[in-house]
């Protein structure tokens, strides 16, 4: 009987471990883009023209991968940003922002591009710095 409680505790506890290390593979947390440099700096002509001519390079060079985006807004709704009709920015929190401002600076992740609409889409974007041009 002593041999059952200790072979049911050792693999209760081999299960519990097993458990724990699967959701710690499985669910990592999610990425701070917020809080991460970078890797990329461009206008957002230029991005949605390099996605227009050679979408498989362009996604080489920036899909899933944190850039800055700077452009005129040309569209807003309440936590999307449209720059150049061409950049389709999902905000991670609503912000008012005055199209009027000039361009603005925008941080997110690159998810790809959307042939139908012809946009490049960006996602958990915050906006670094609103400049007067």
């Amino acid at each position: 009987m002593k041999k059952i409680k200790i072979a049911s505790a050792v693999t209760l506890v081999l299960i519990s471990a097993g458990i724990y290390l699967y959701n710690g593979v499985l669910f990592k947390s999610a990425r701070d883009i917020q809080s991460e440099e970078a890797s990329v700096t461009i206008e957002a002509k230029k991005l949605a023209s390099e996605y227009a001519s050679n979408p498989q390079k362009a996604d080489s060079l920036y899909l899933n991968k944190t850039i800055e985006i700077t452009g005129l807004i040309t569209k807003e709704t309440d936590s999307v940003l449209v720059l150049e009709n061409a950049v389709f920015c999902l905000l991670n929190k609503k912000e008012k922002v005055n199209p009027e401002a000039g361009k603005v600076v925008v941080k997110g992740k690159c998810i790809g591009y959307d042939e139908l609409f012809e946009e490049v889409k960006l996602d958990q974007c915050t906006i670094n710095k609103p400049n007067k041009e």
